[in-house]
């Protein structure tokens, strides 16, 4: 069963930094894309950053300059640095991944992070 297990969410104040990780597994093959959204409160879910195999990267202007999207094929994995974060940077961050299996596409959704920038 494919799982993705994301880490690094907290509470922040603002100018501070977090990294999250995201690791995808359980038999899961041909990751295109992996990436992050946010919903914030009362908001409808935002694009942050994804990052593609063939190393083409998508940041929203939101956040460019300030996020970092990275990512390490063999484990899997995508890294979100975030910089000199905001009050309004506070959301439920989702780790996302978009493939094709079996000729399929597929899609699947971490659990959400919560992070939370206040002084």
């Amino acid at each position: 069963q494919v799982q993705l297990v994301e880490s690094g969410g907290g509470l922040v104040q603002p100018g501070g930094s977090l990294r999250l990780s995201c690791t995808a597994s359980g038999g899961i093959f041909n990751i295109n894309t992996m990436g992050w959204y946010r919903r914030a409160p009362g908001k409808q879910r935002e694009l942050v950053a994804t990052f593609e195999t063939s190393g083409t990267t998508n940041v929203a202007d939101s956040v460019k300059g300030r996020f970092t999207i990275s990512r390490d094929n063999a484990k899997n994995t995508v890294y979100l640095q975030m910089n000199s974060l905001k009050p309004e940077d506070t959301a439920v961050y989702y780790c996302n991944v978009l493939g094709i299996m079996n000729l399929r596409p597929y899609t699947y959704w971490g659990q959400g992070t919560q992070v939370t920038v206040s002084s």
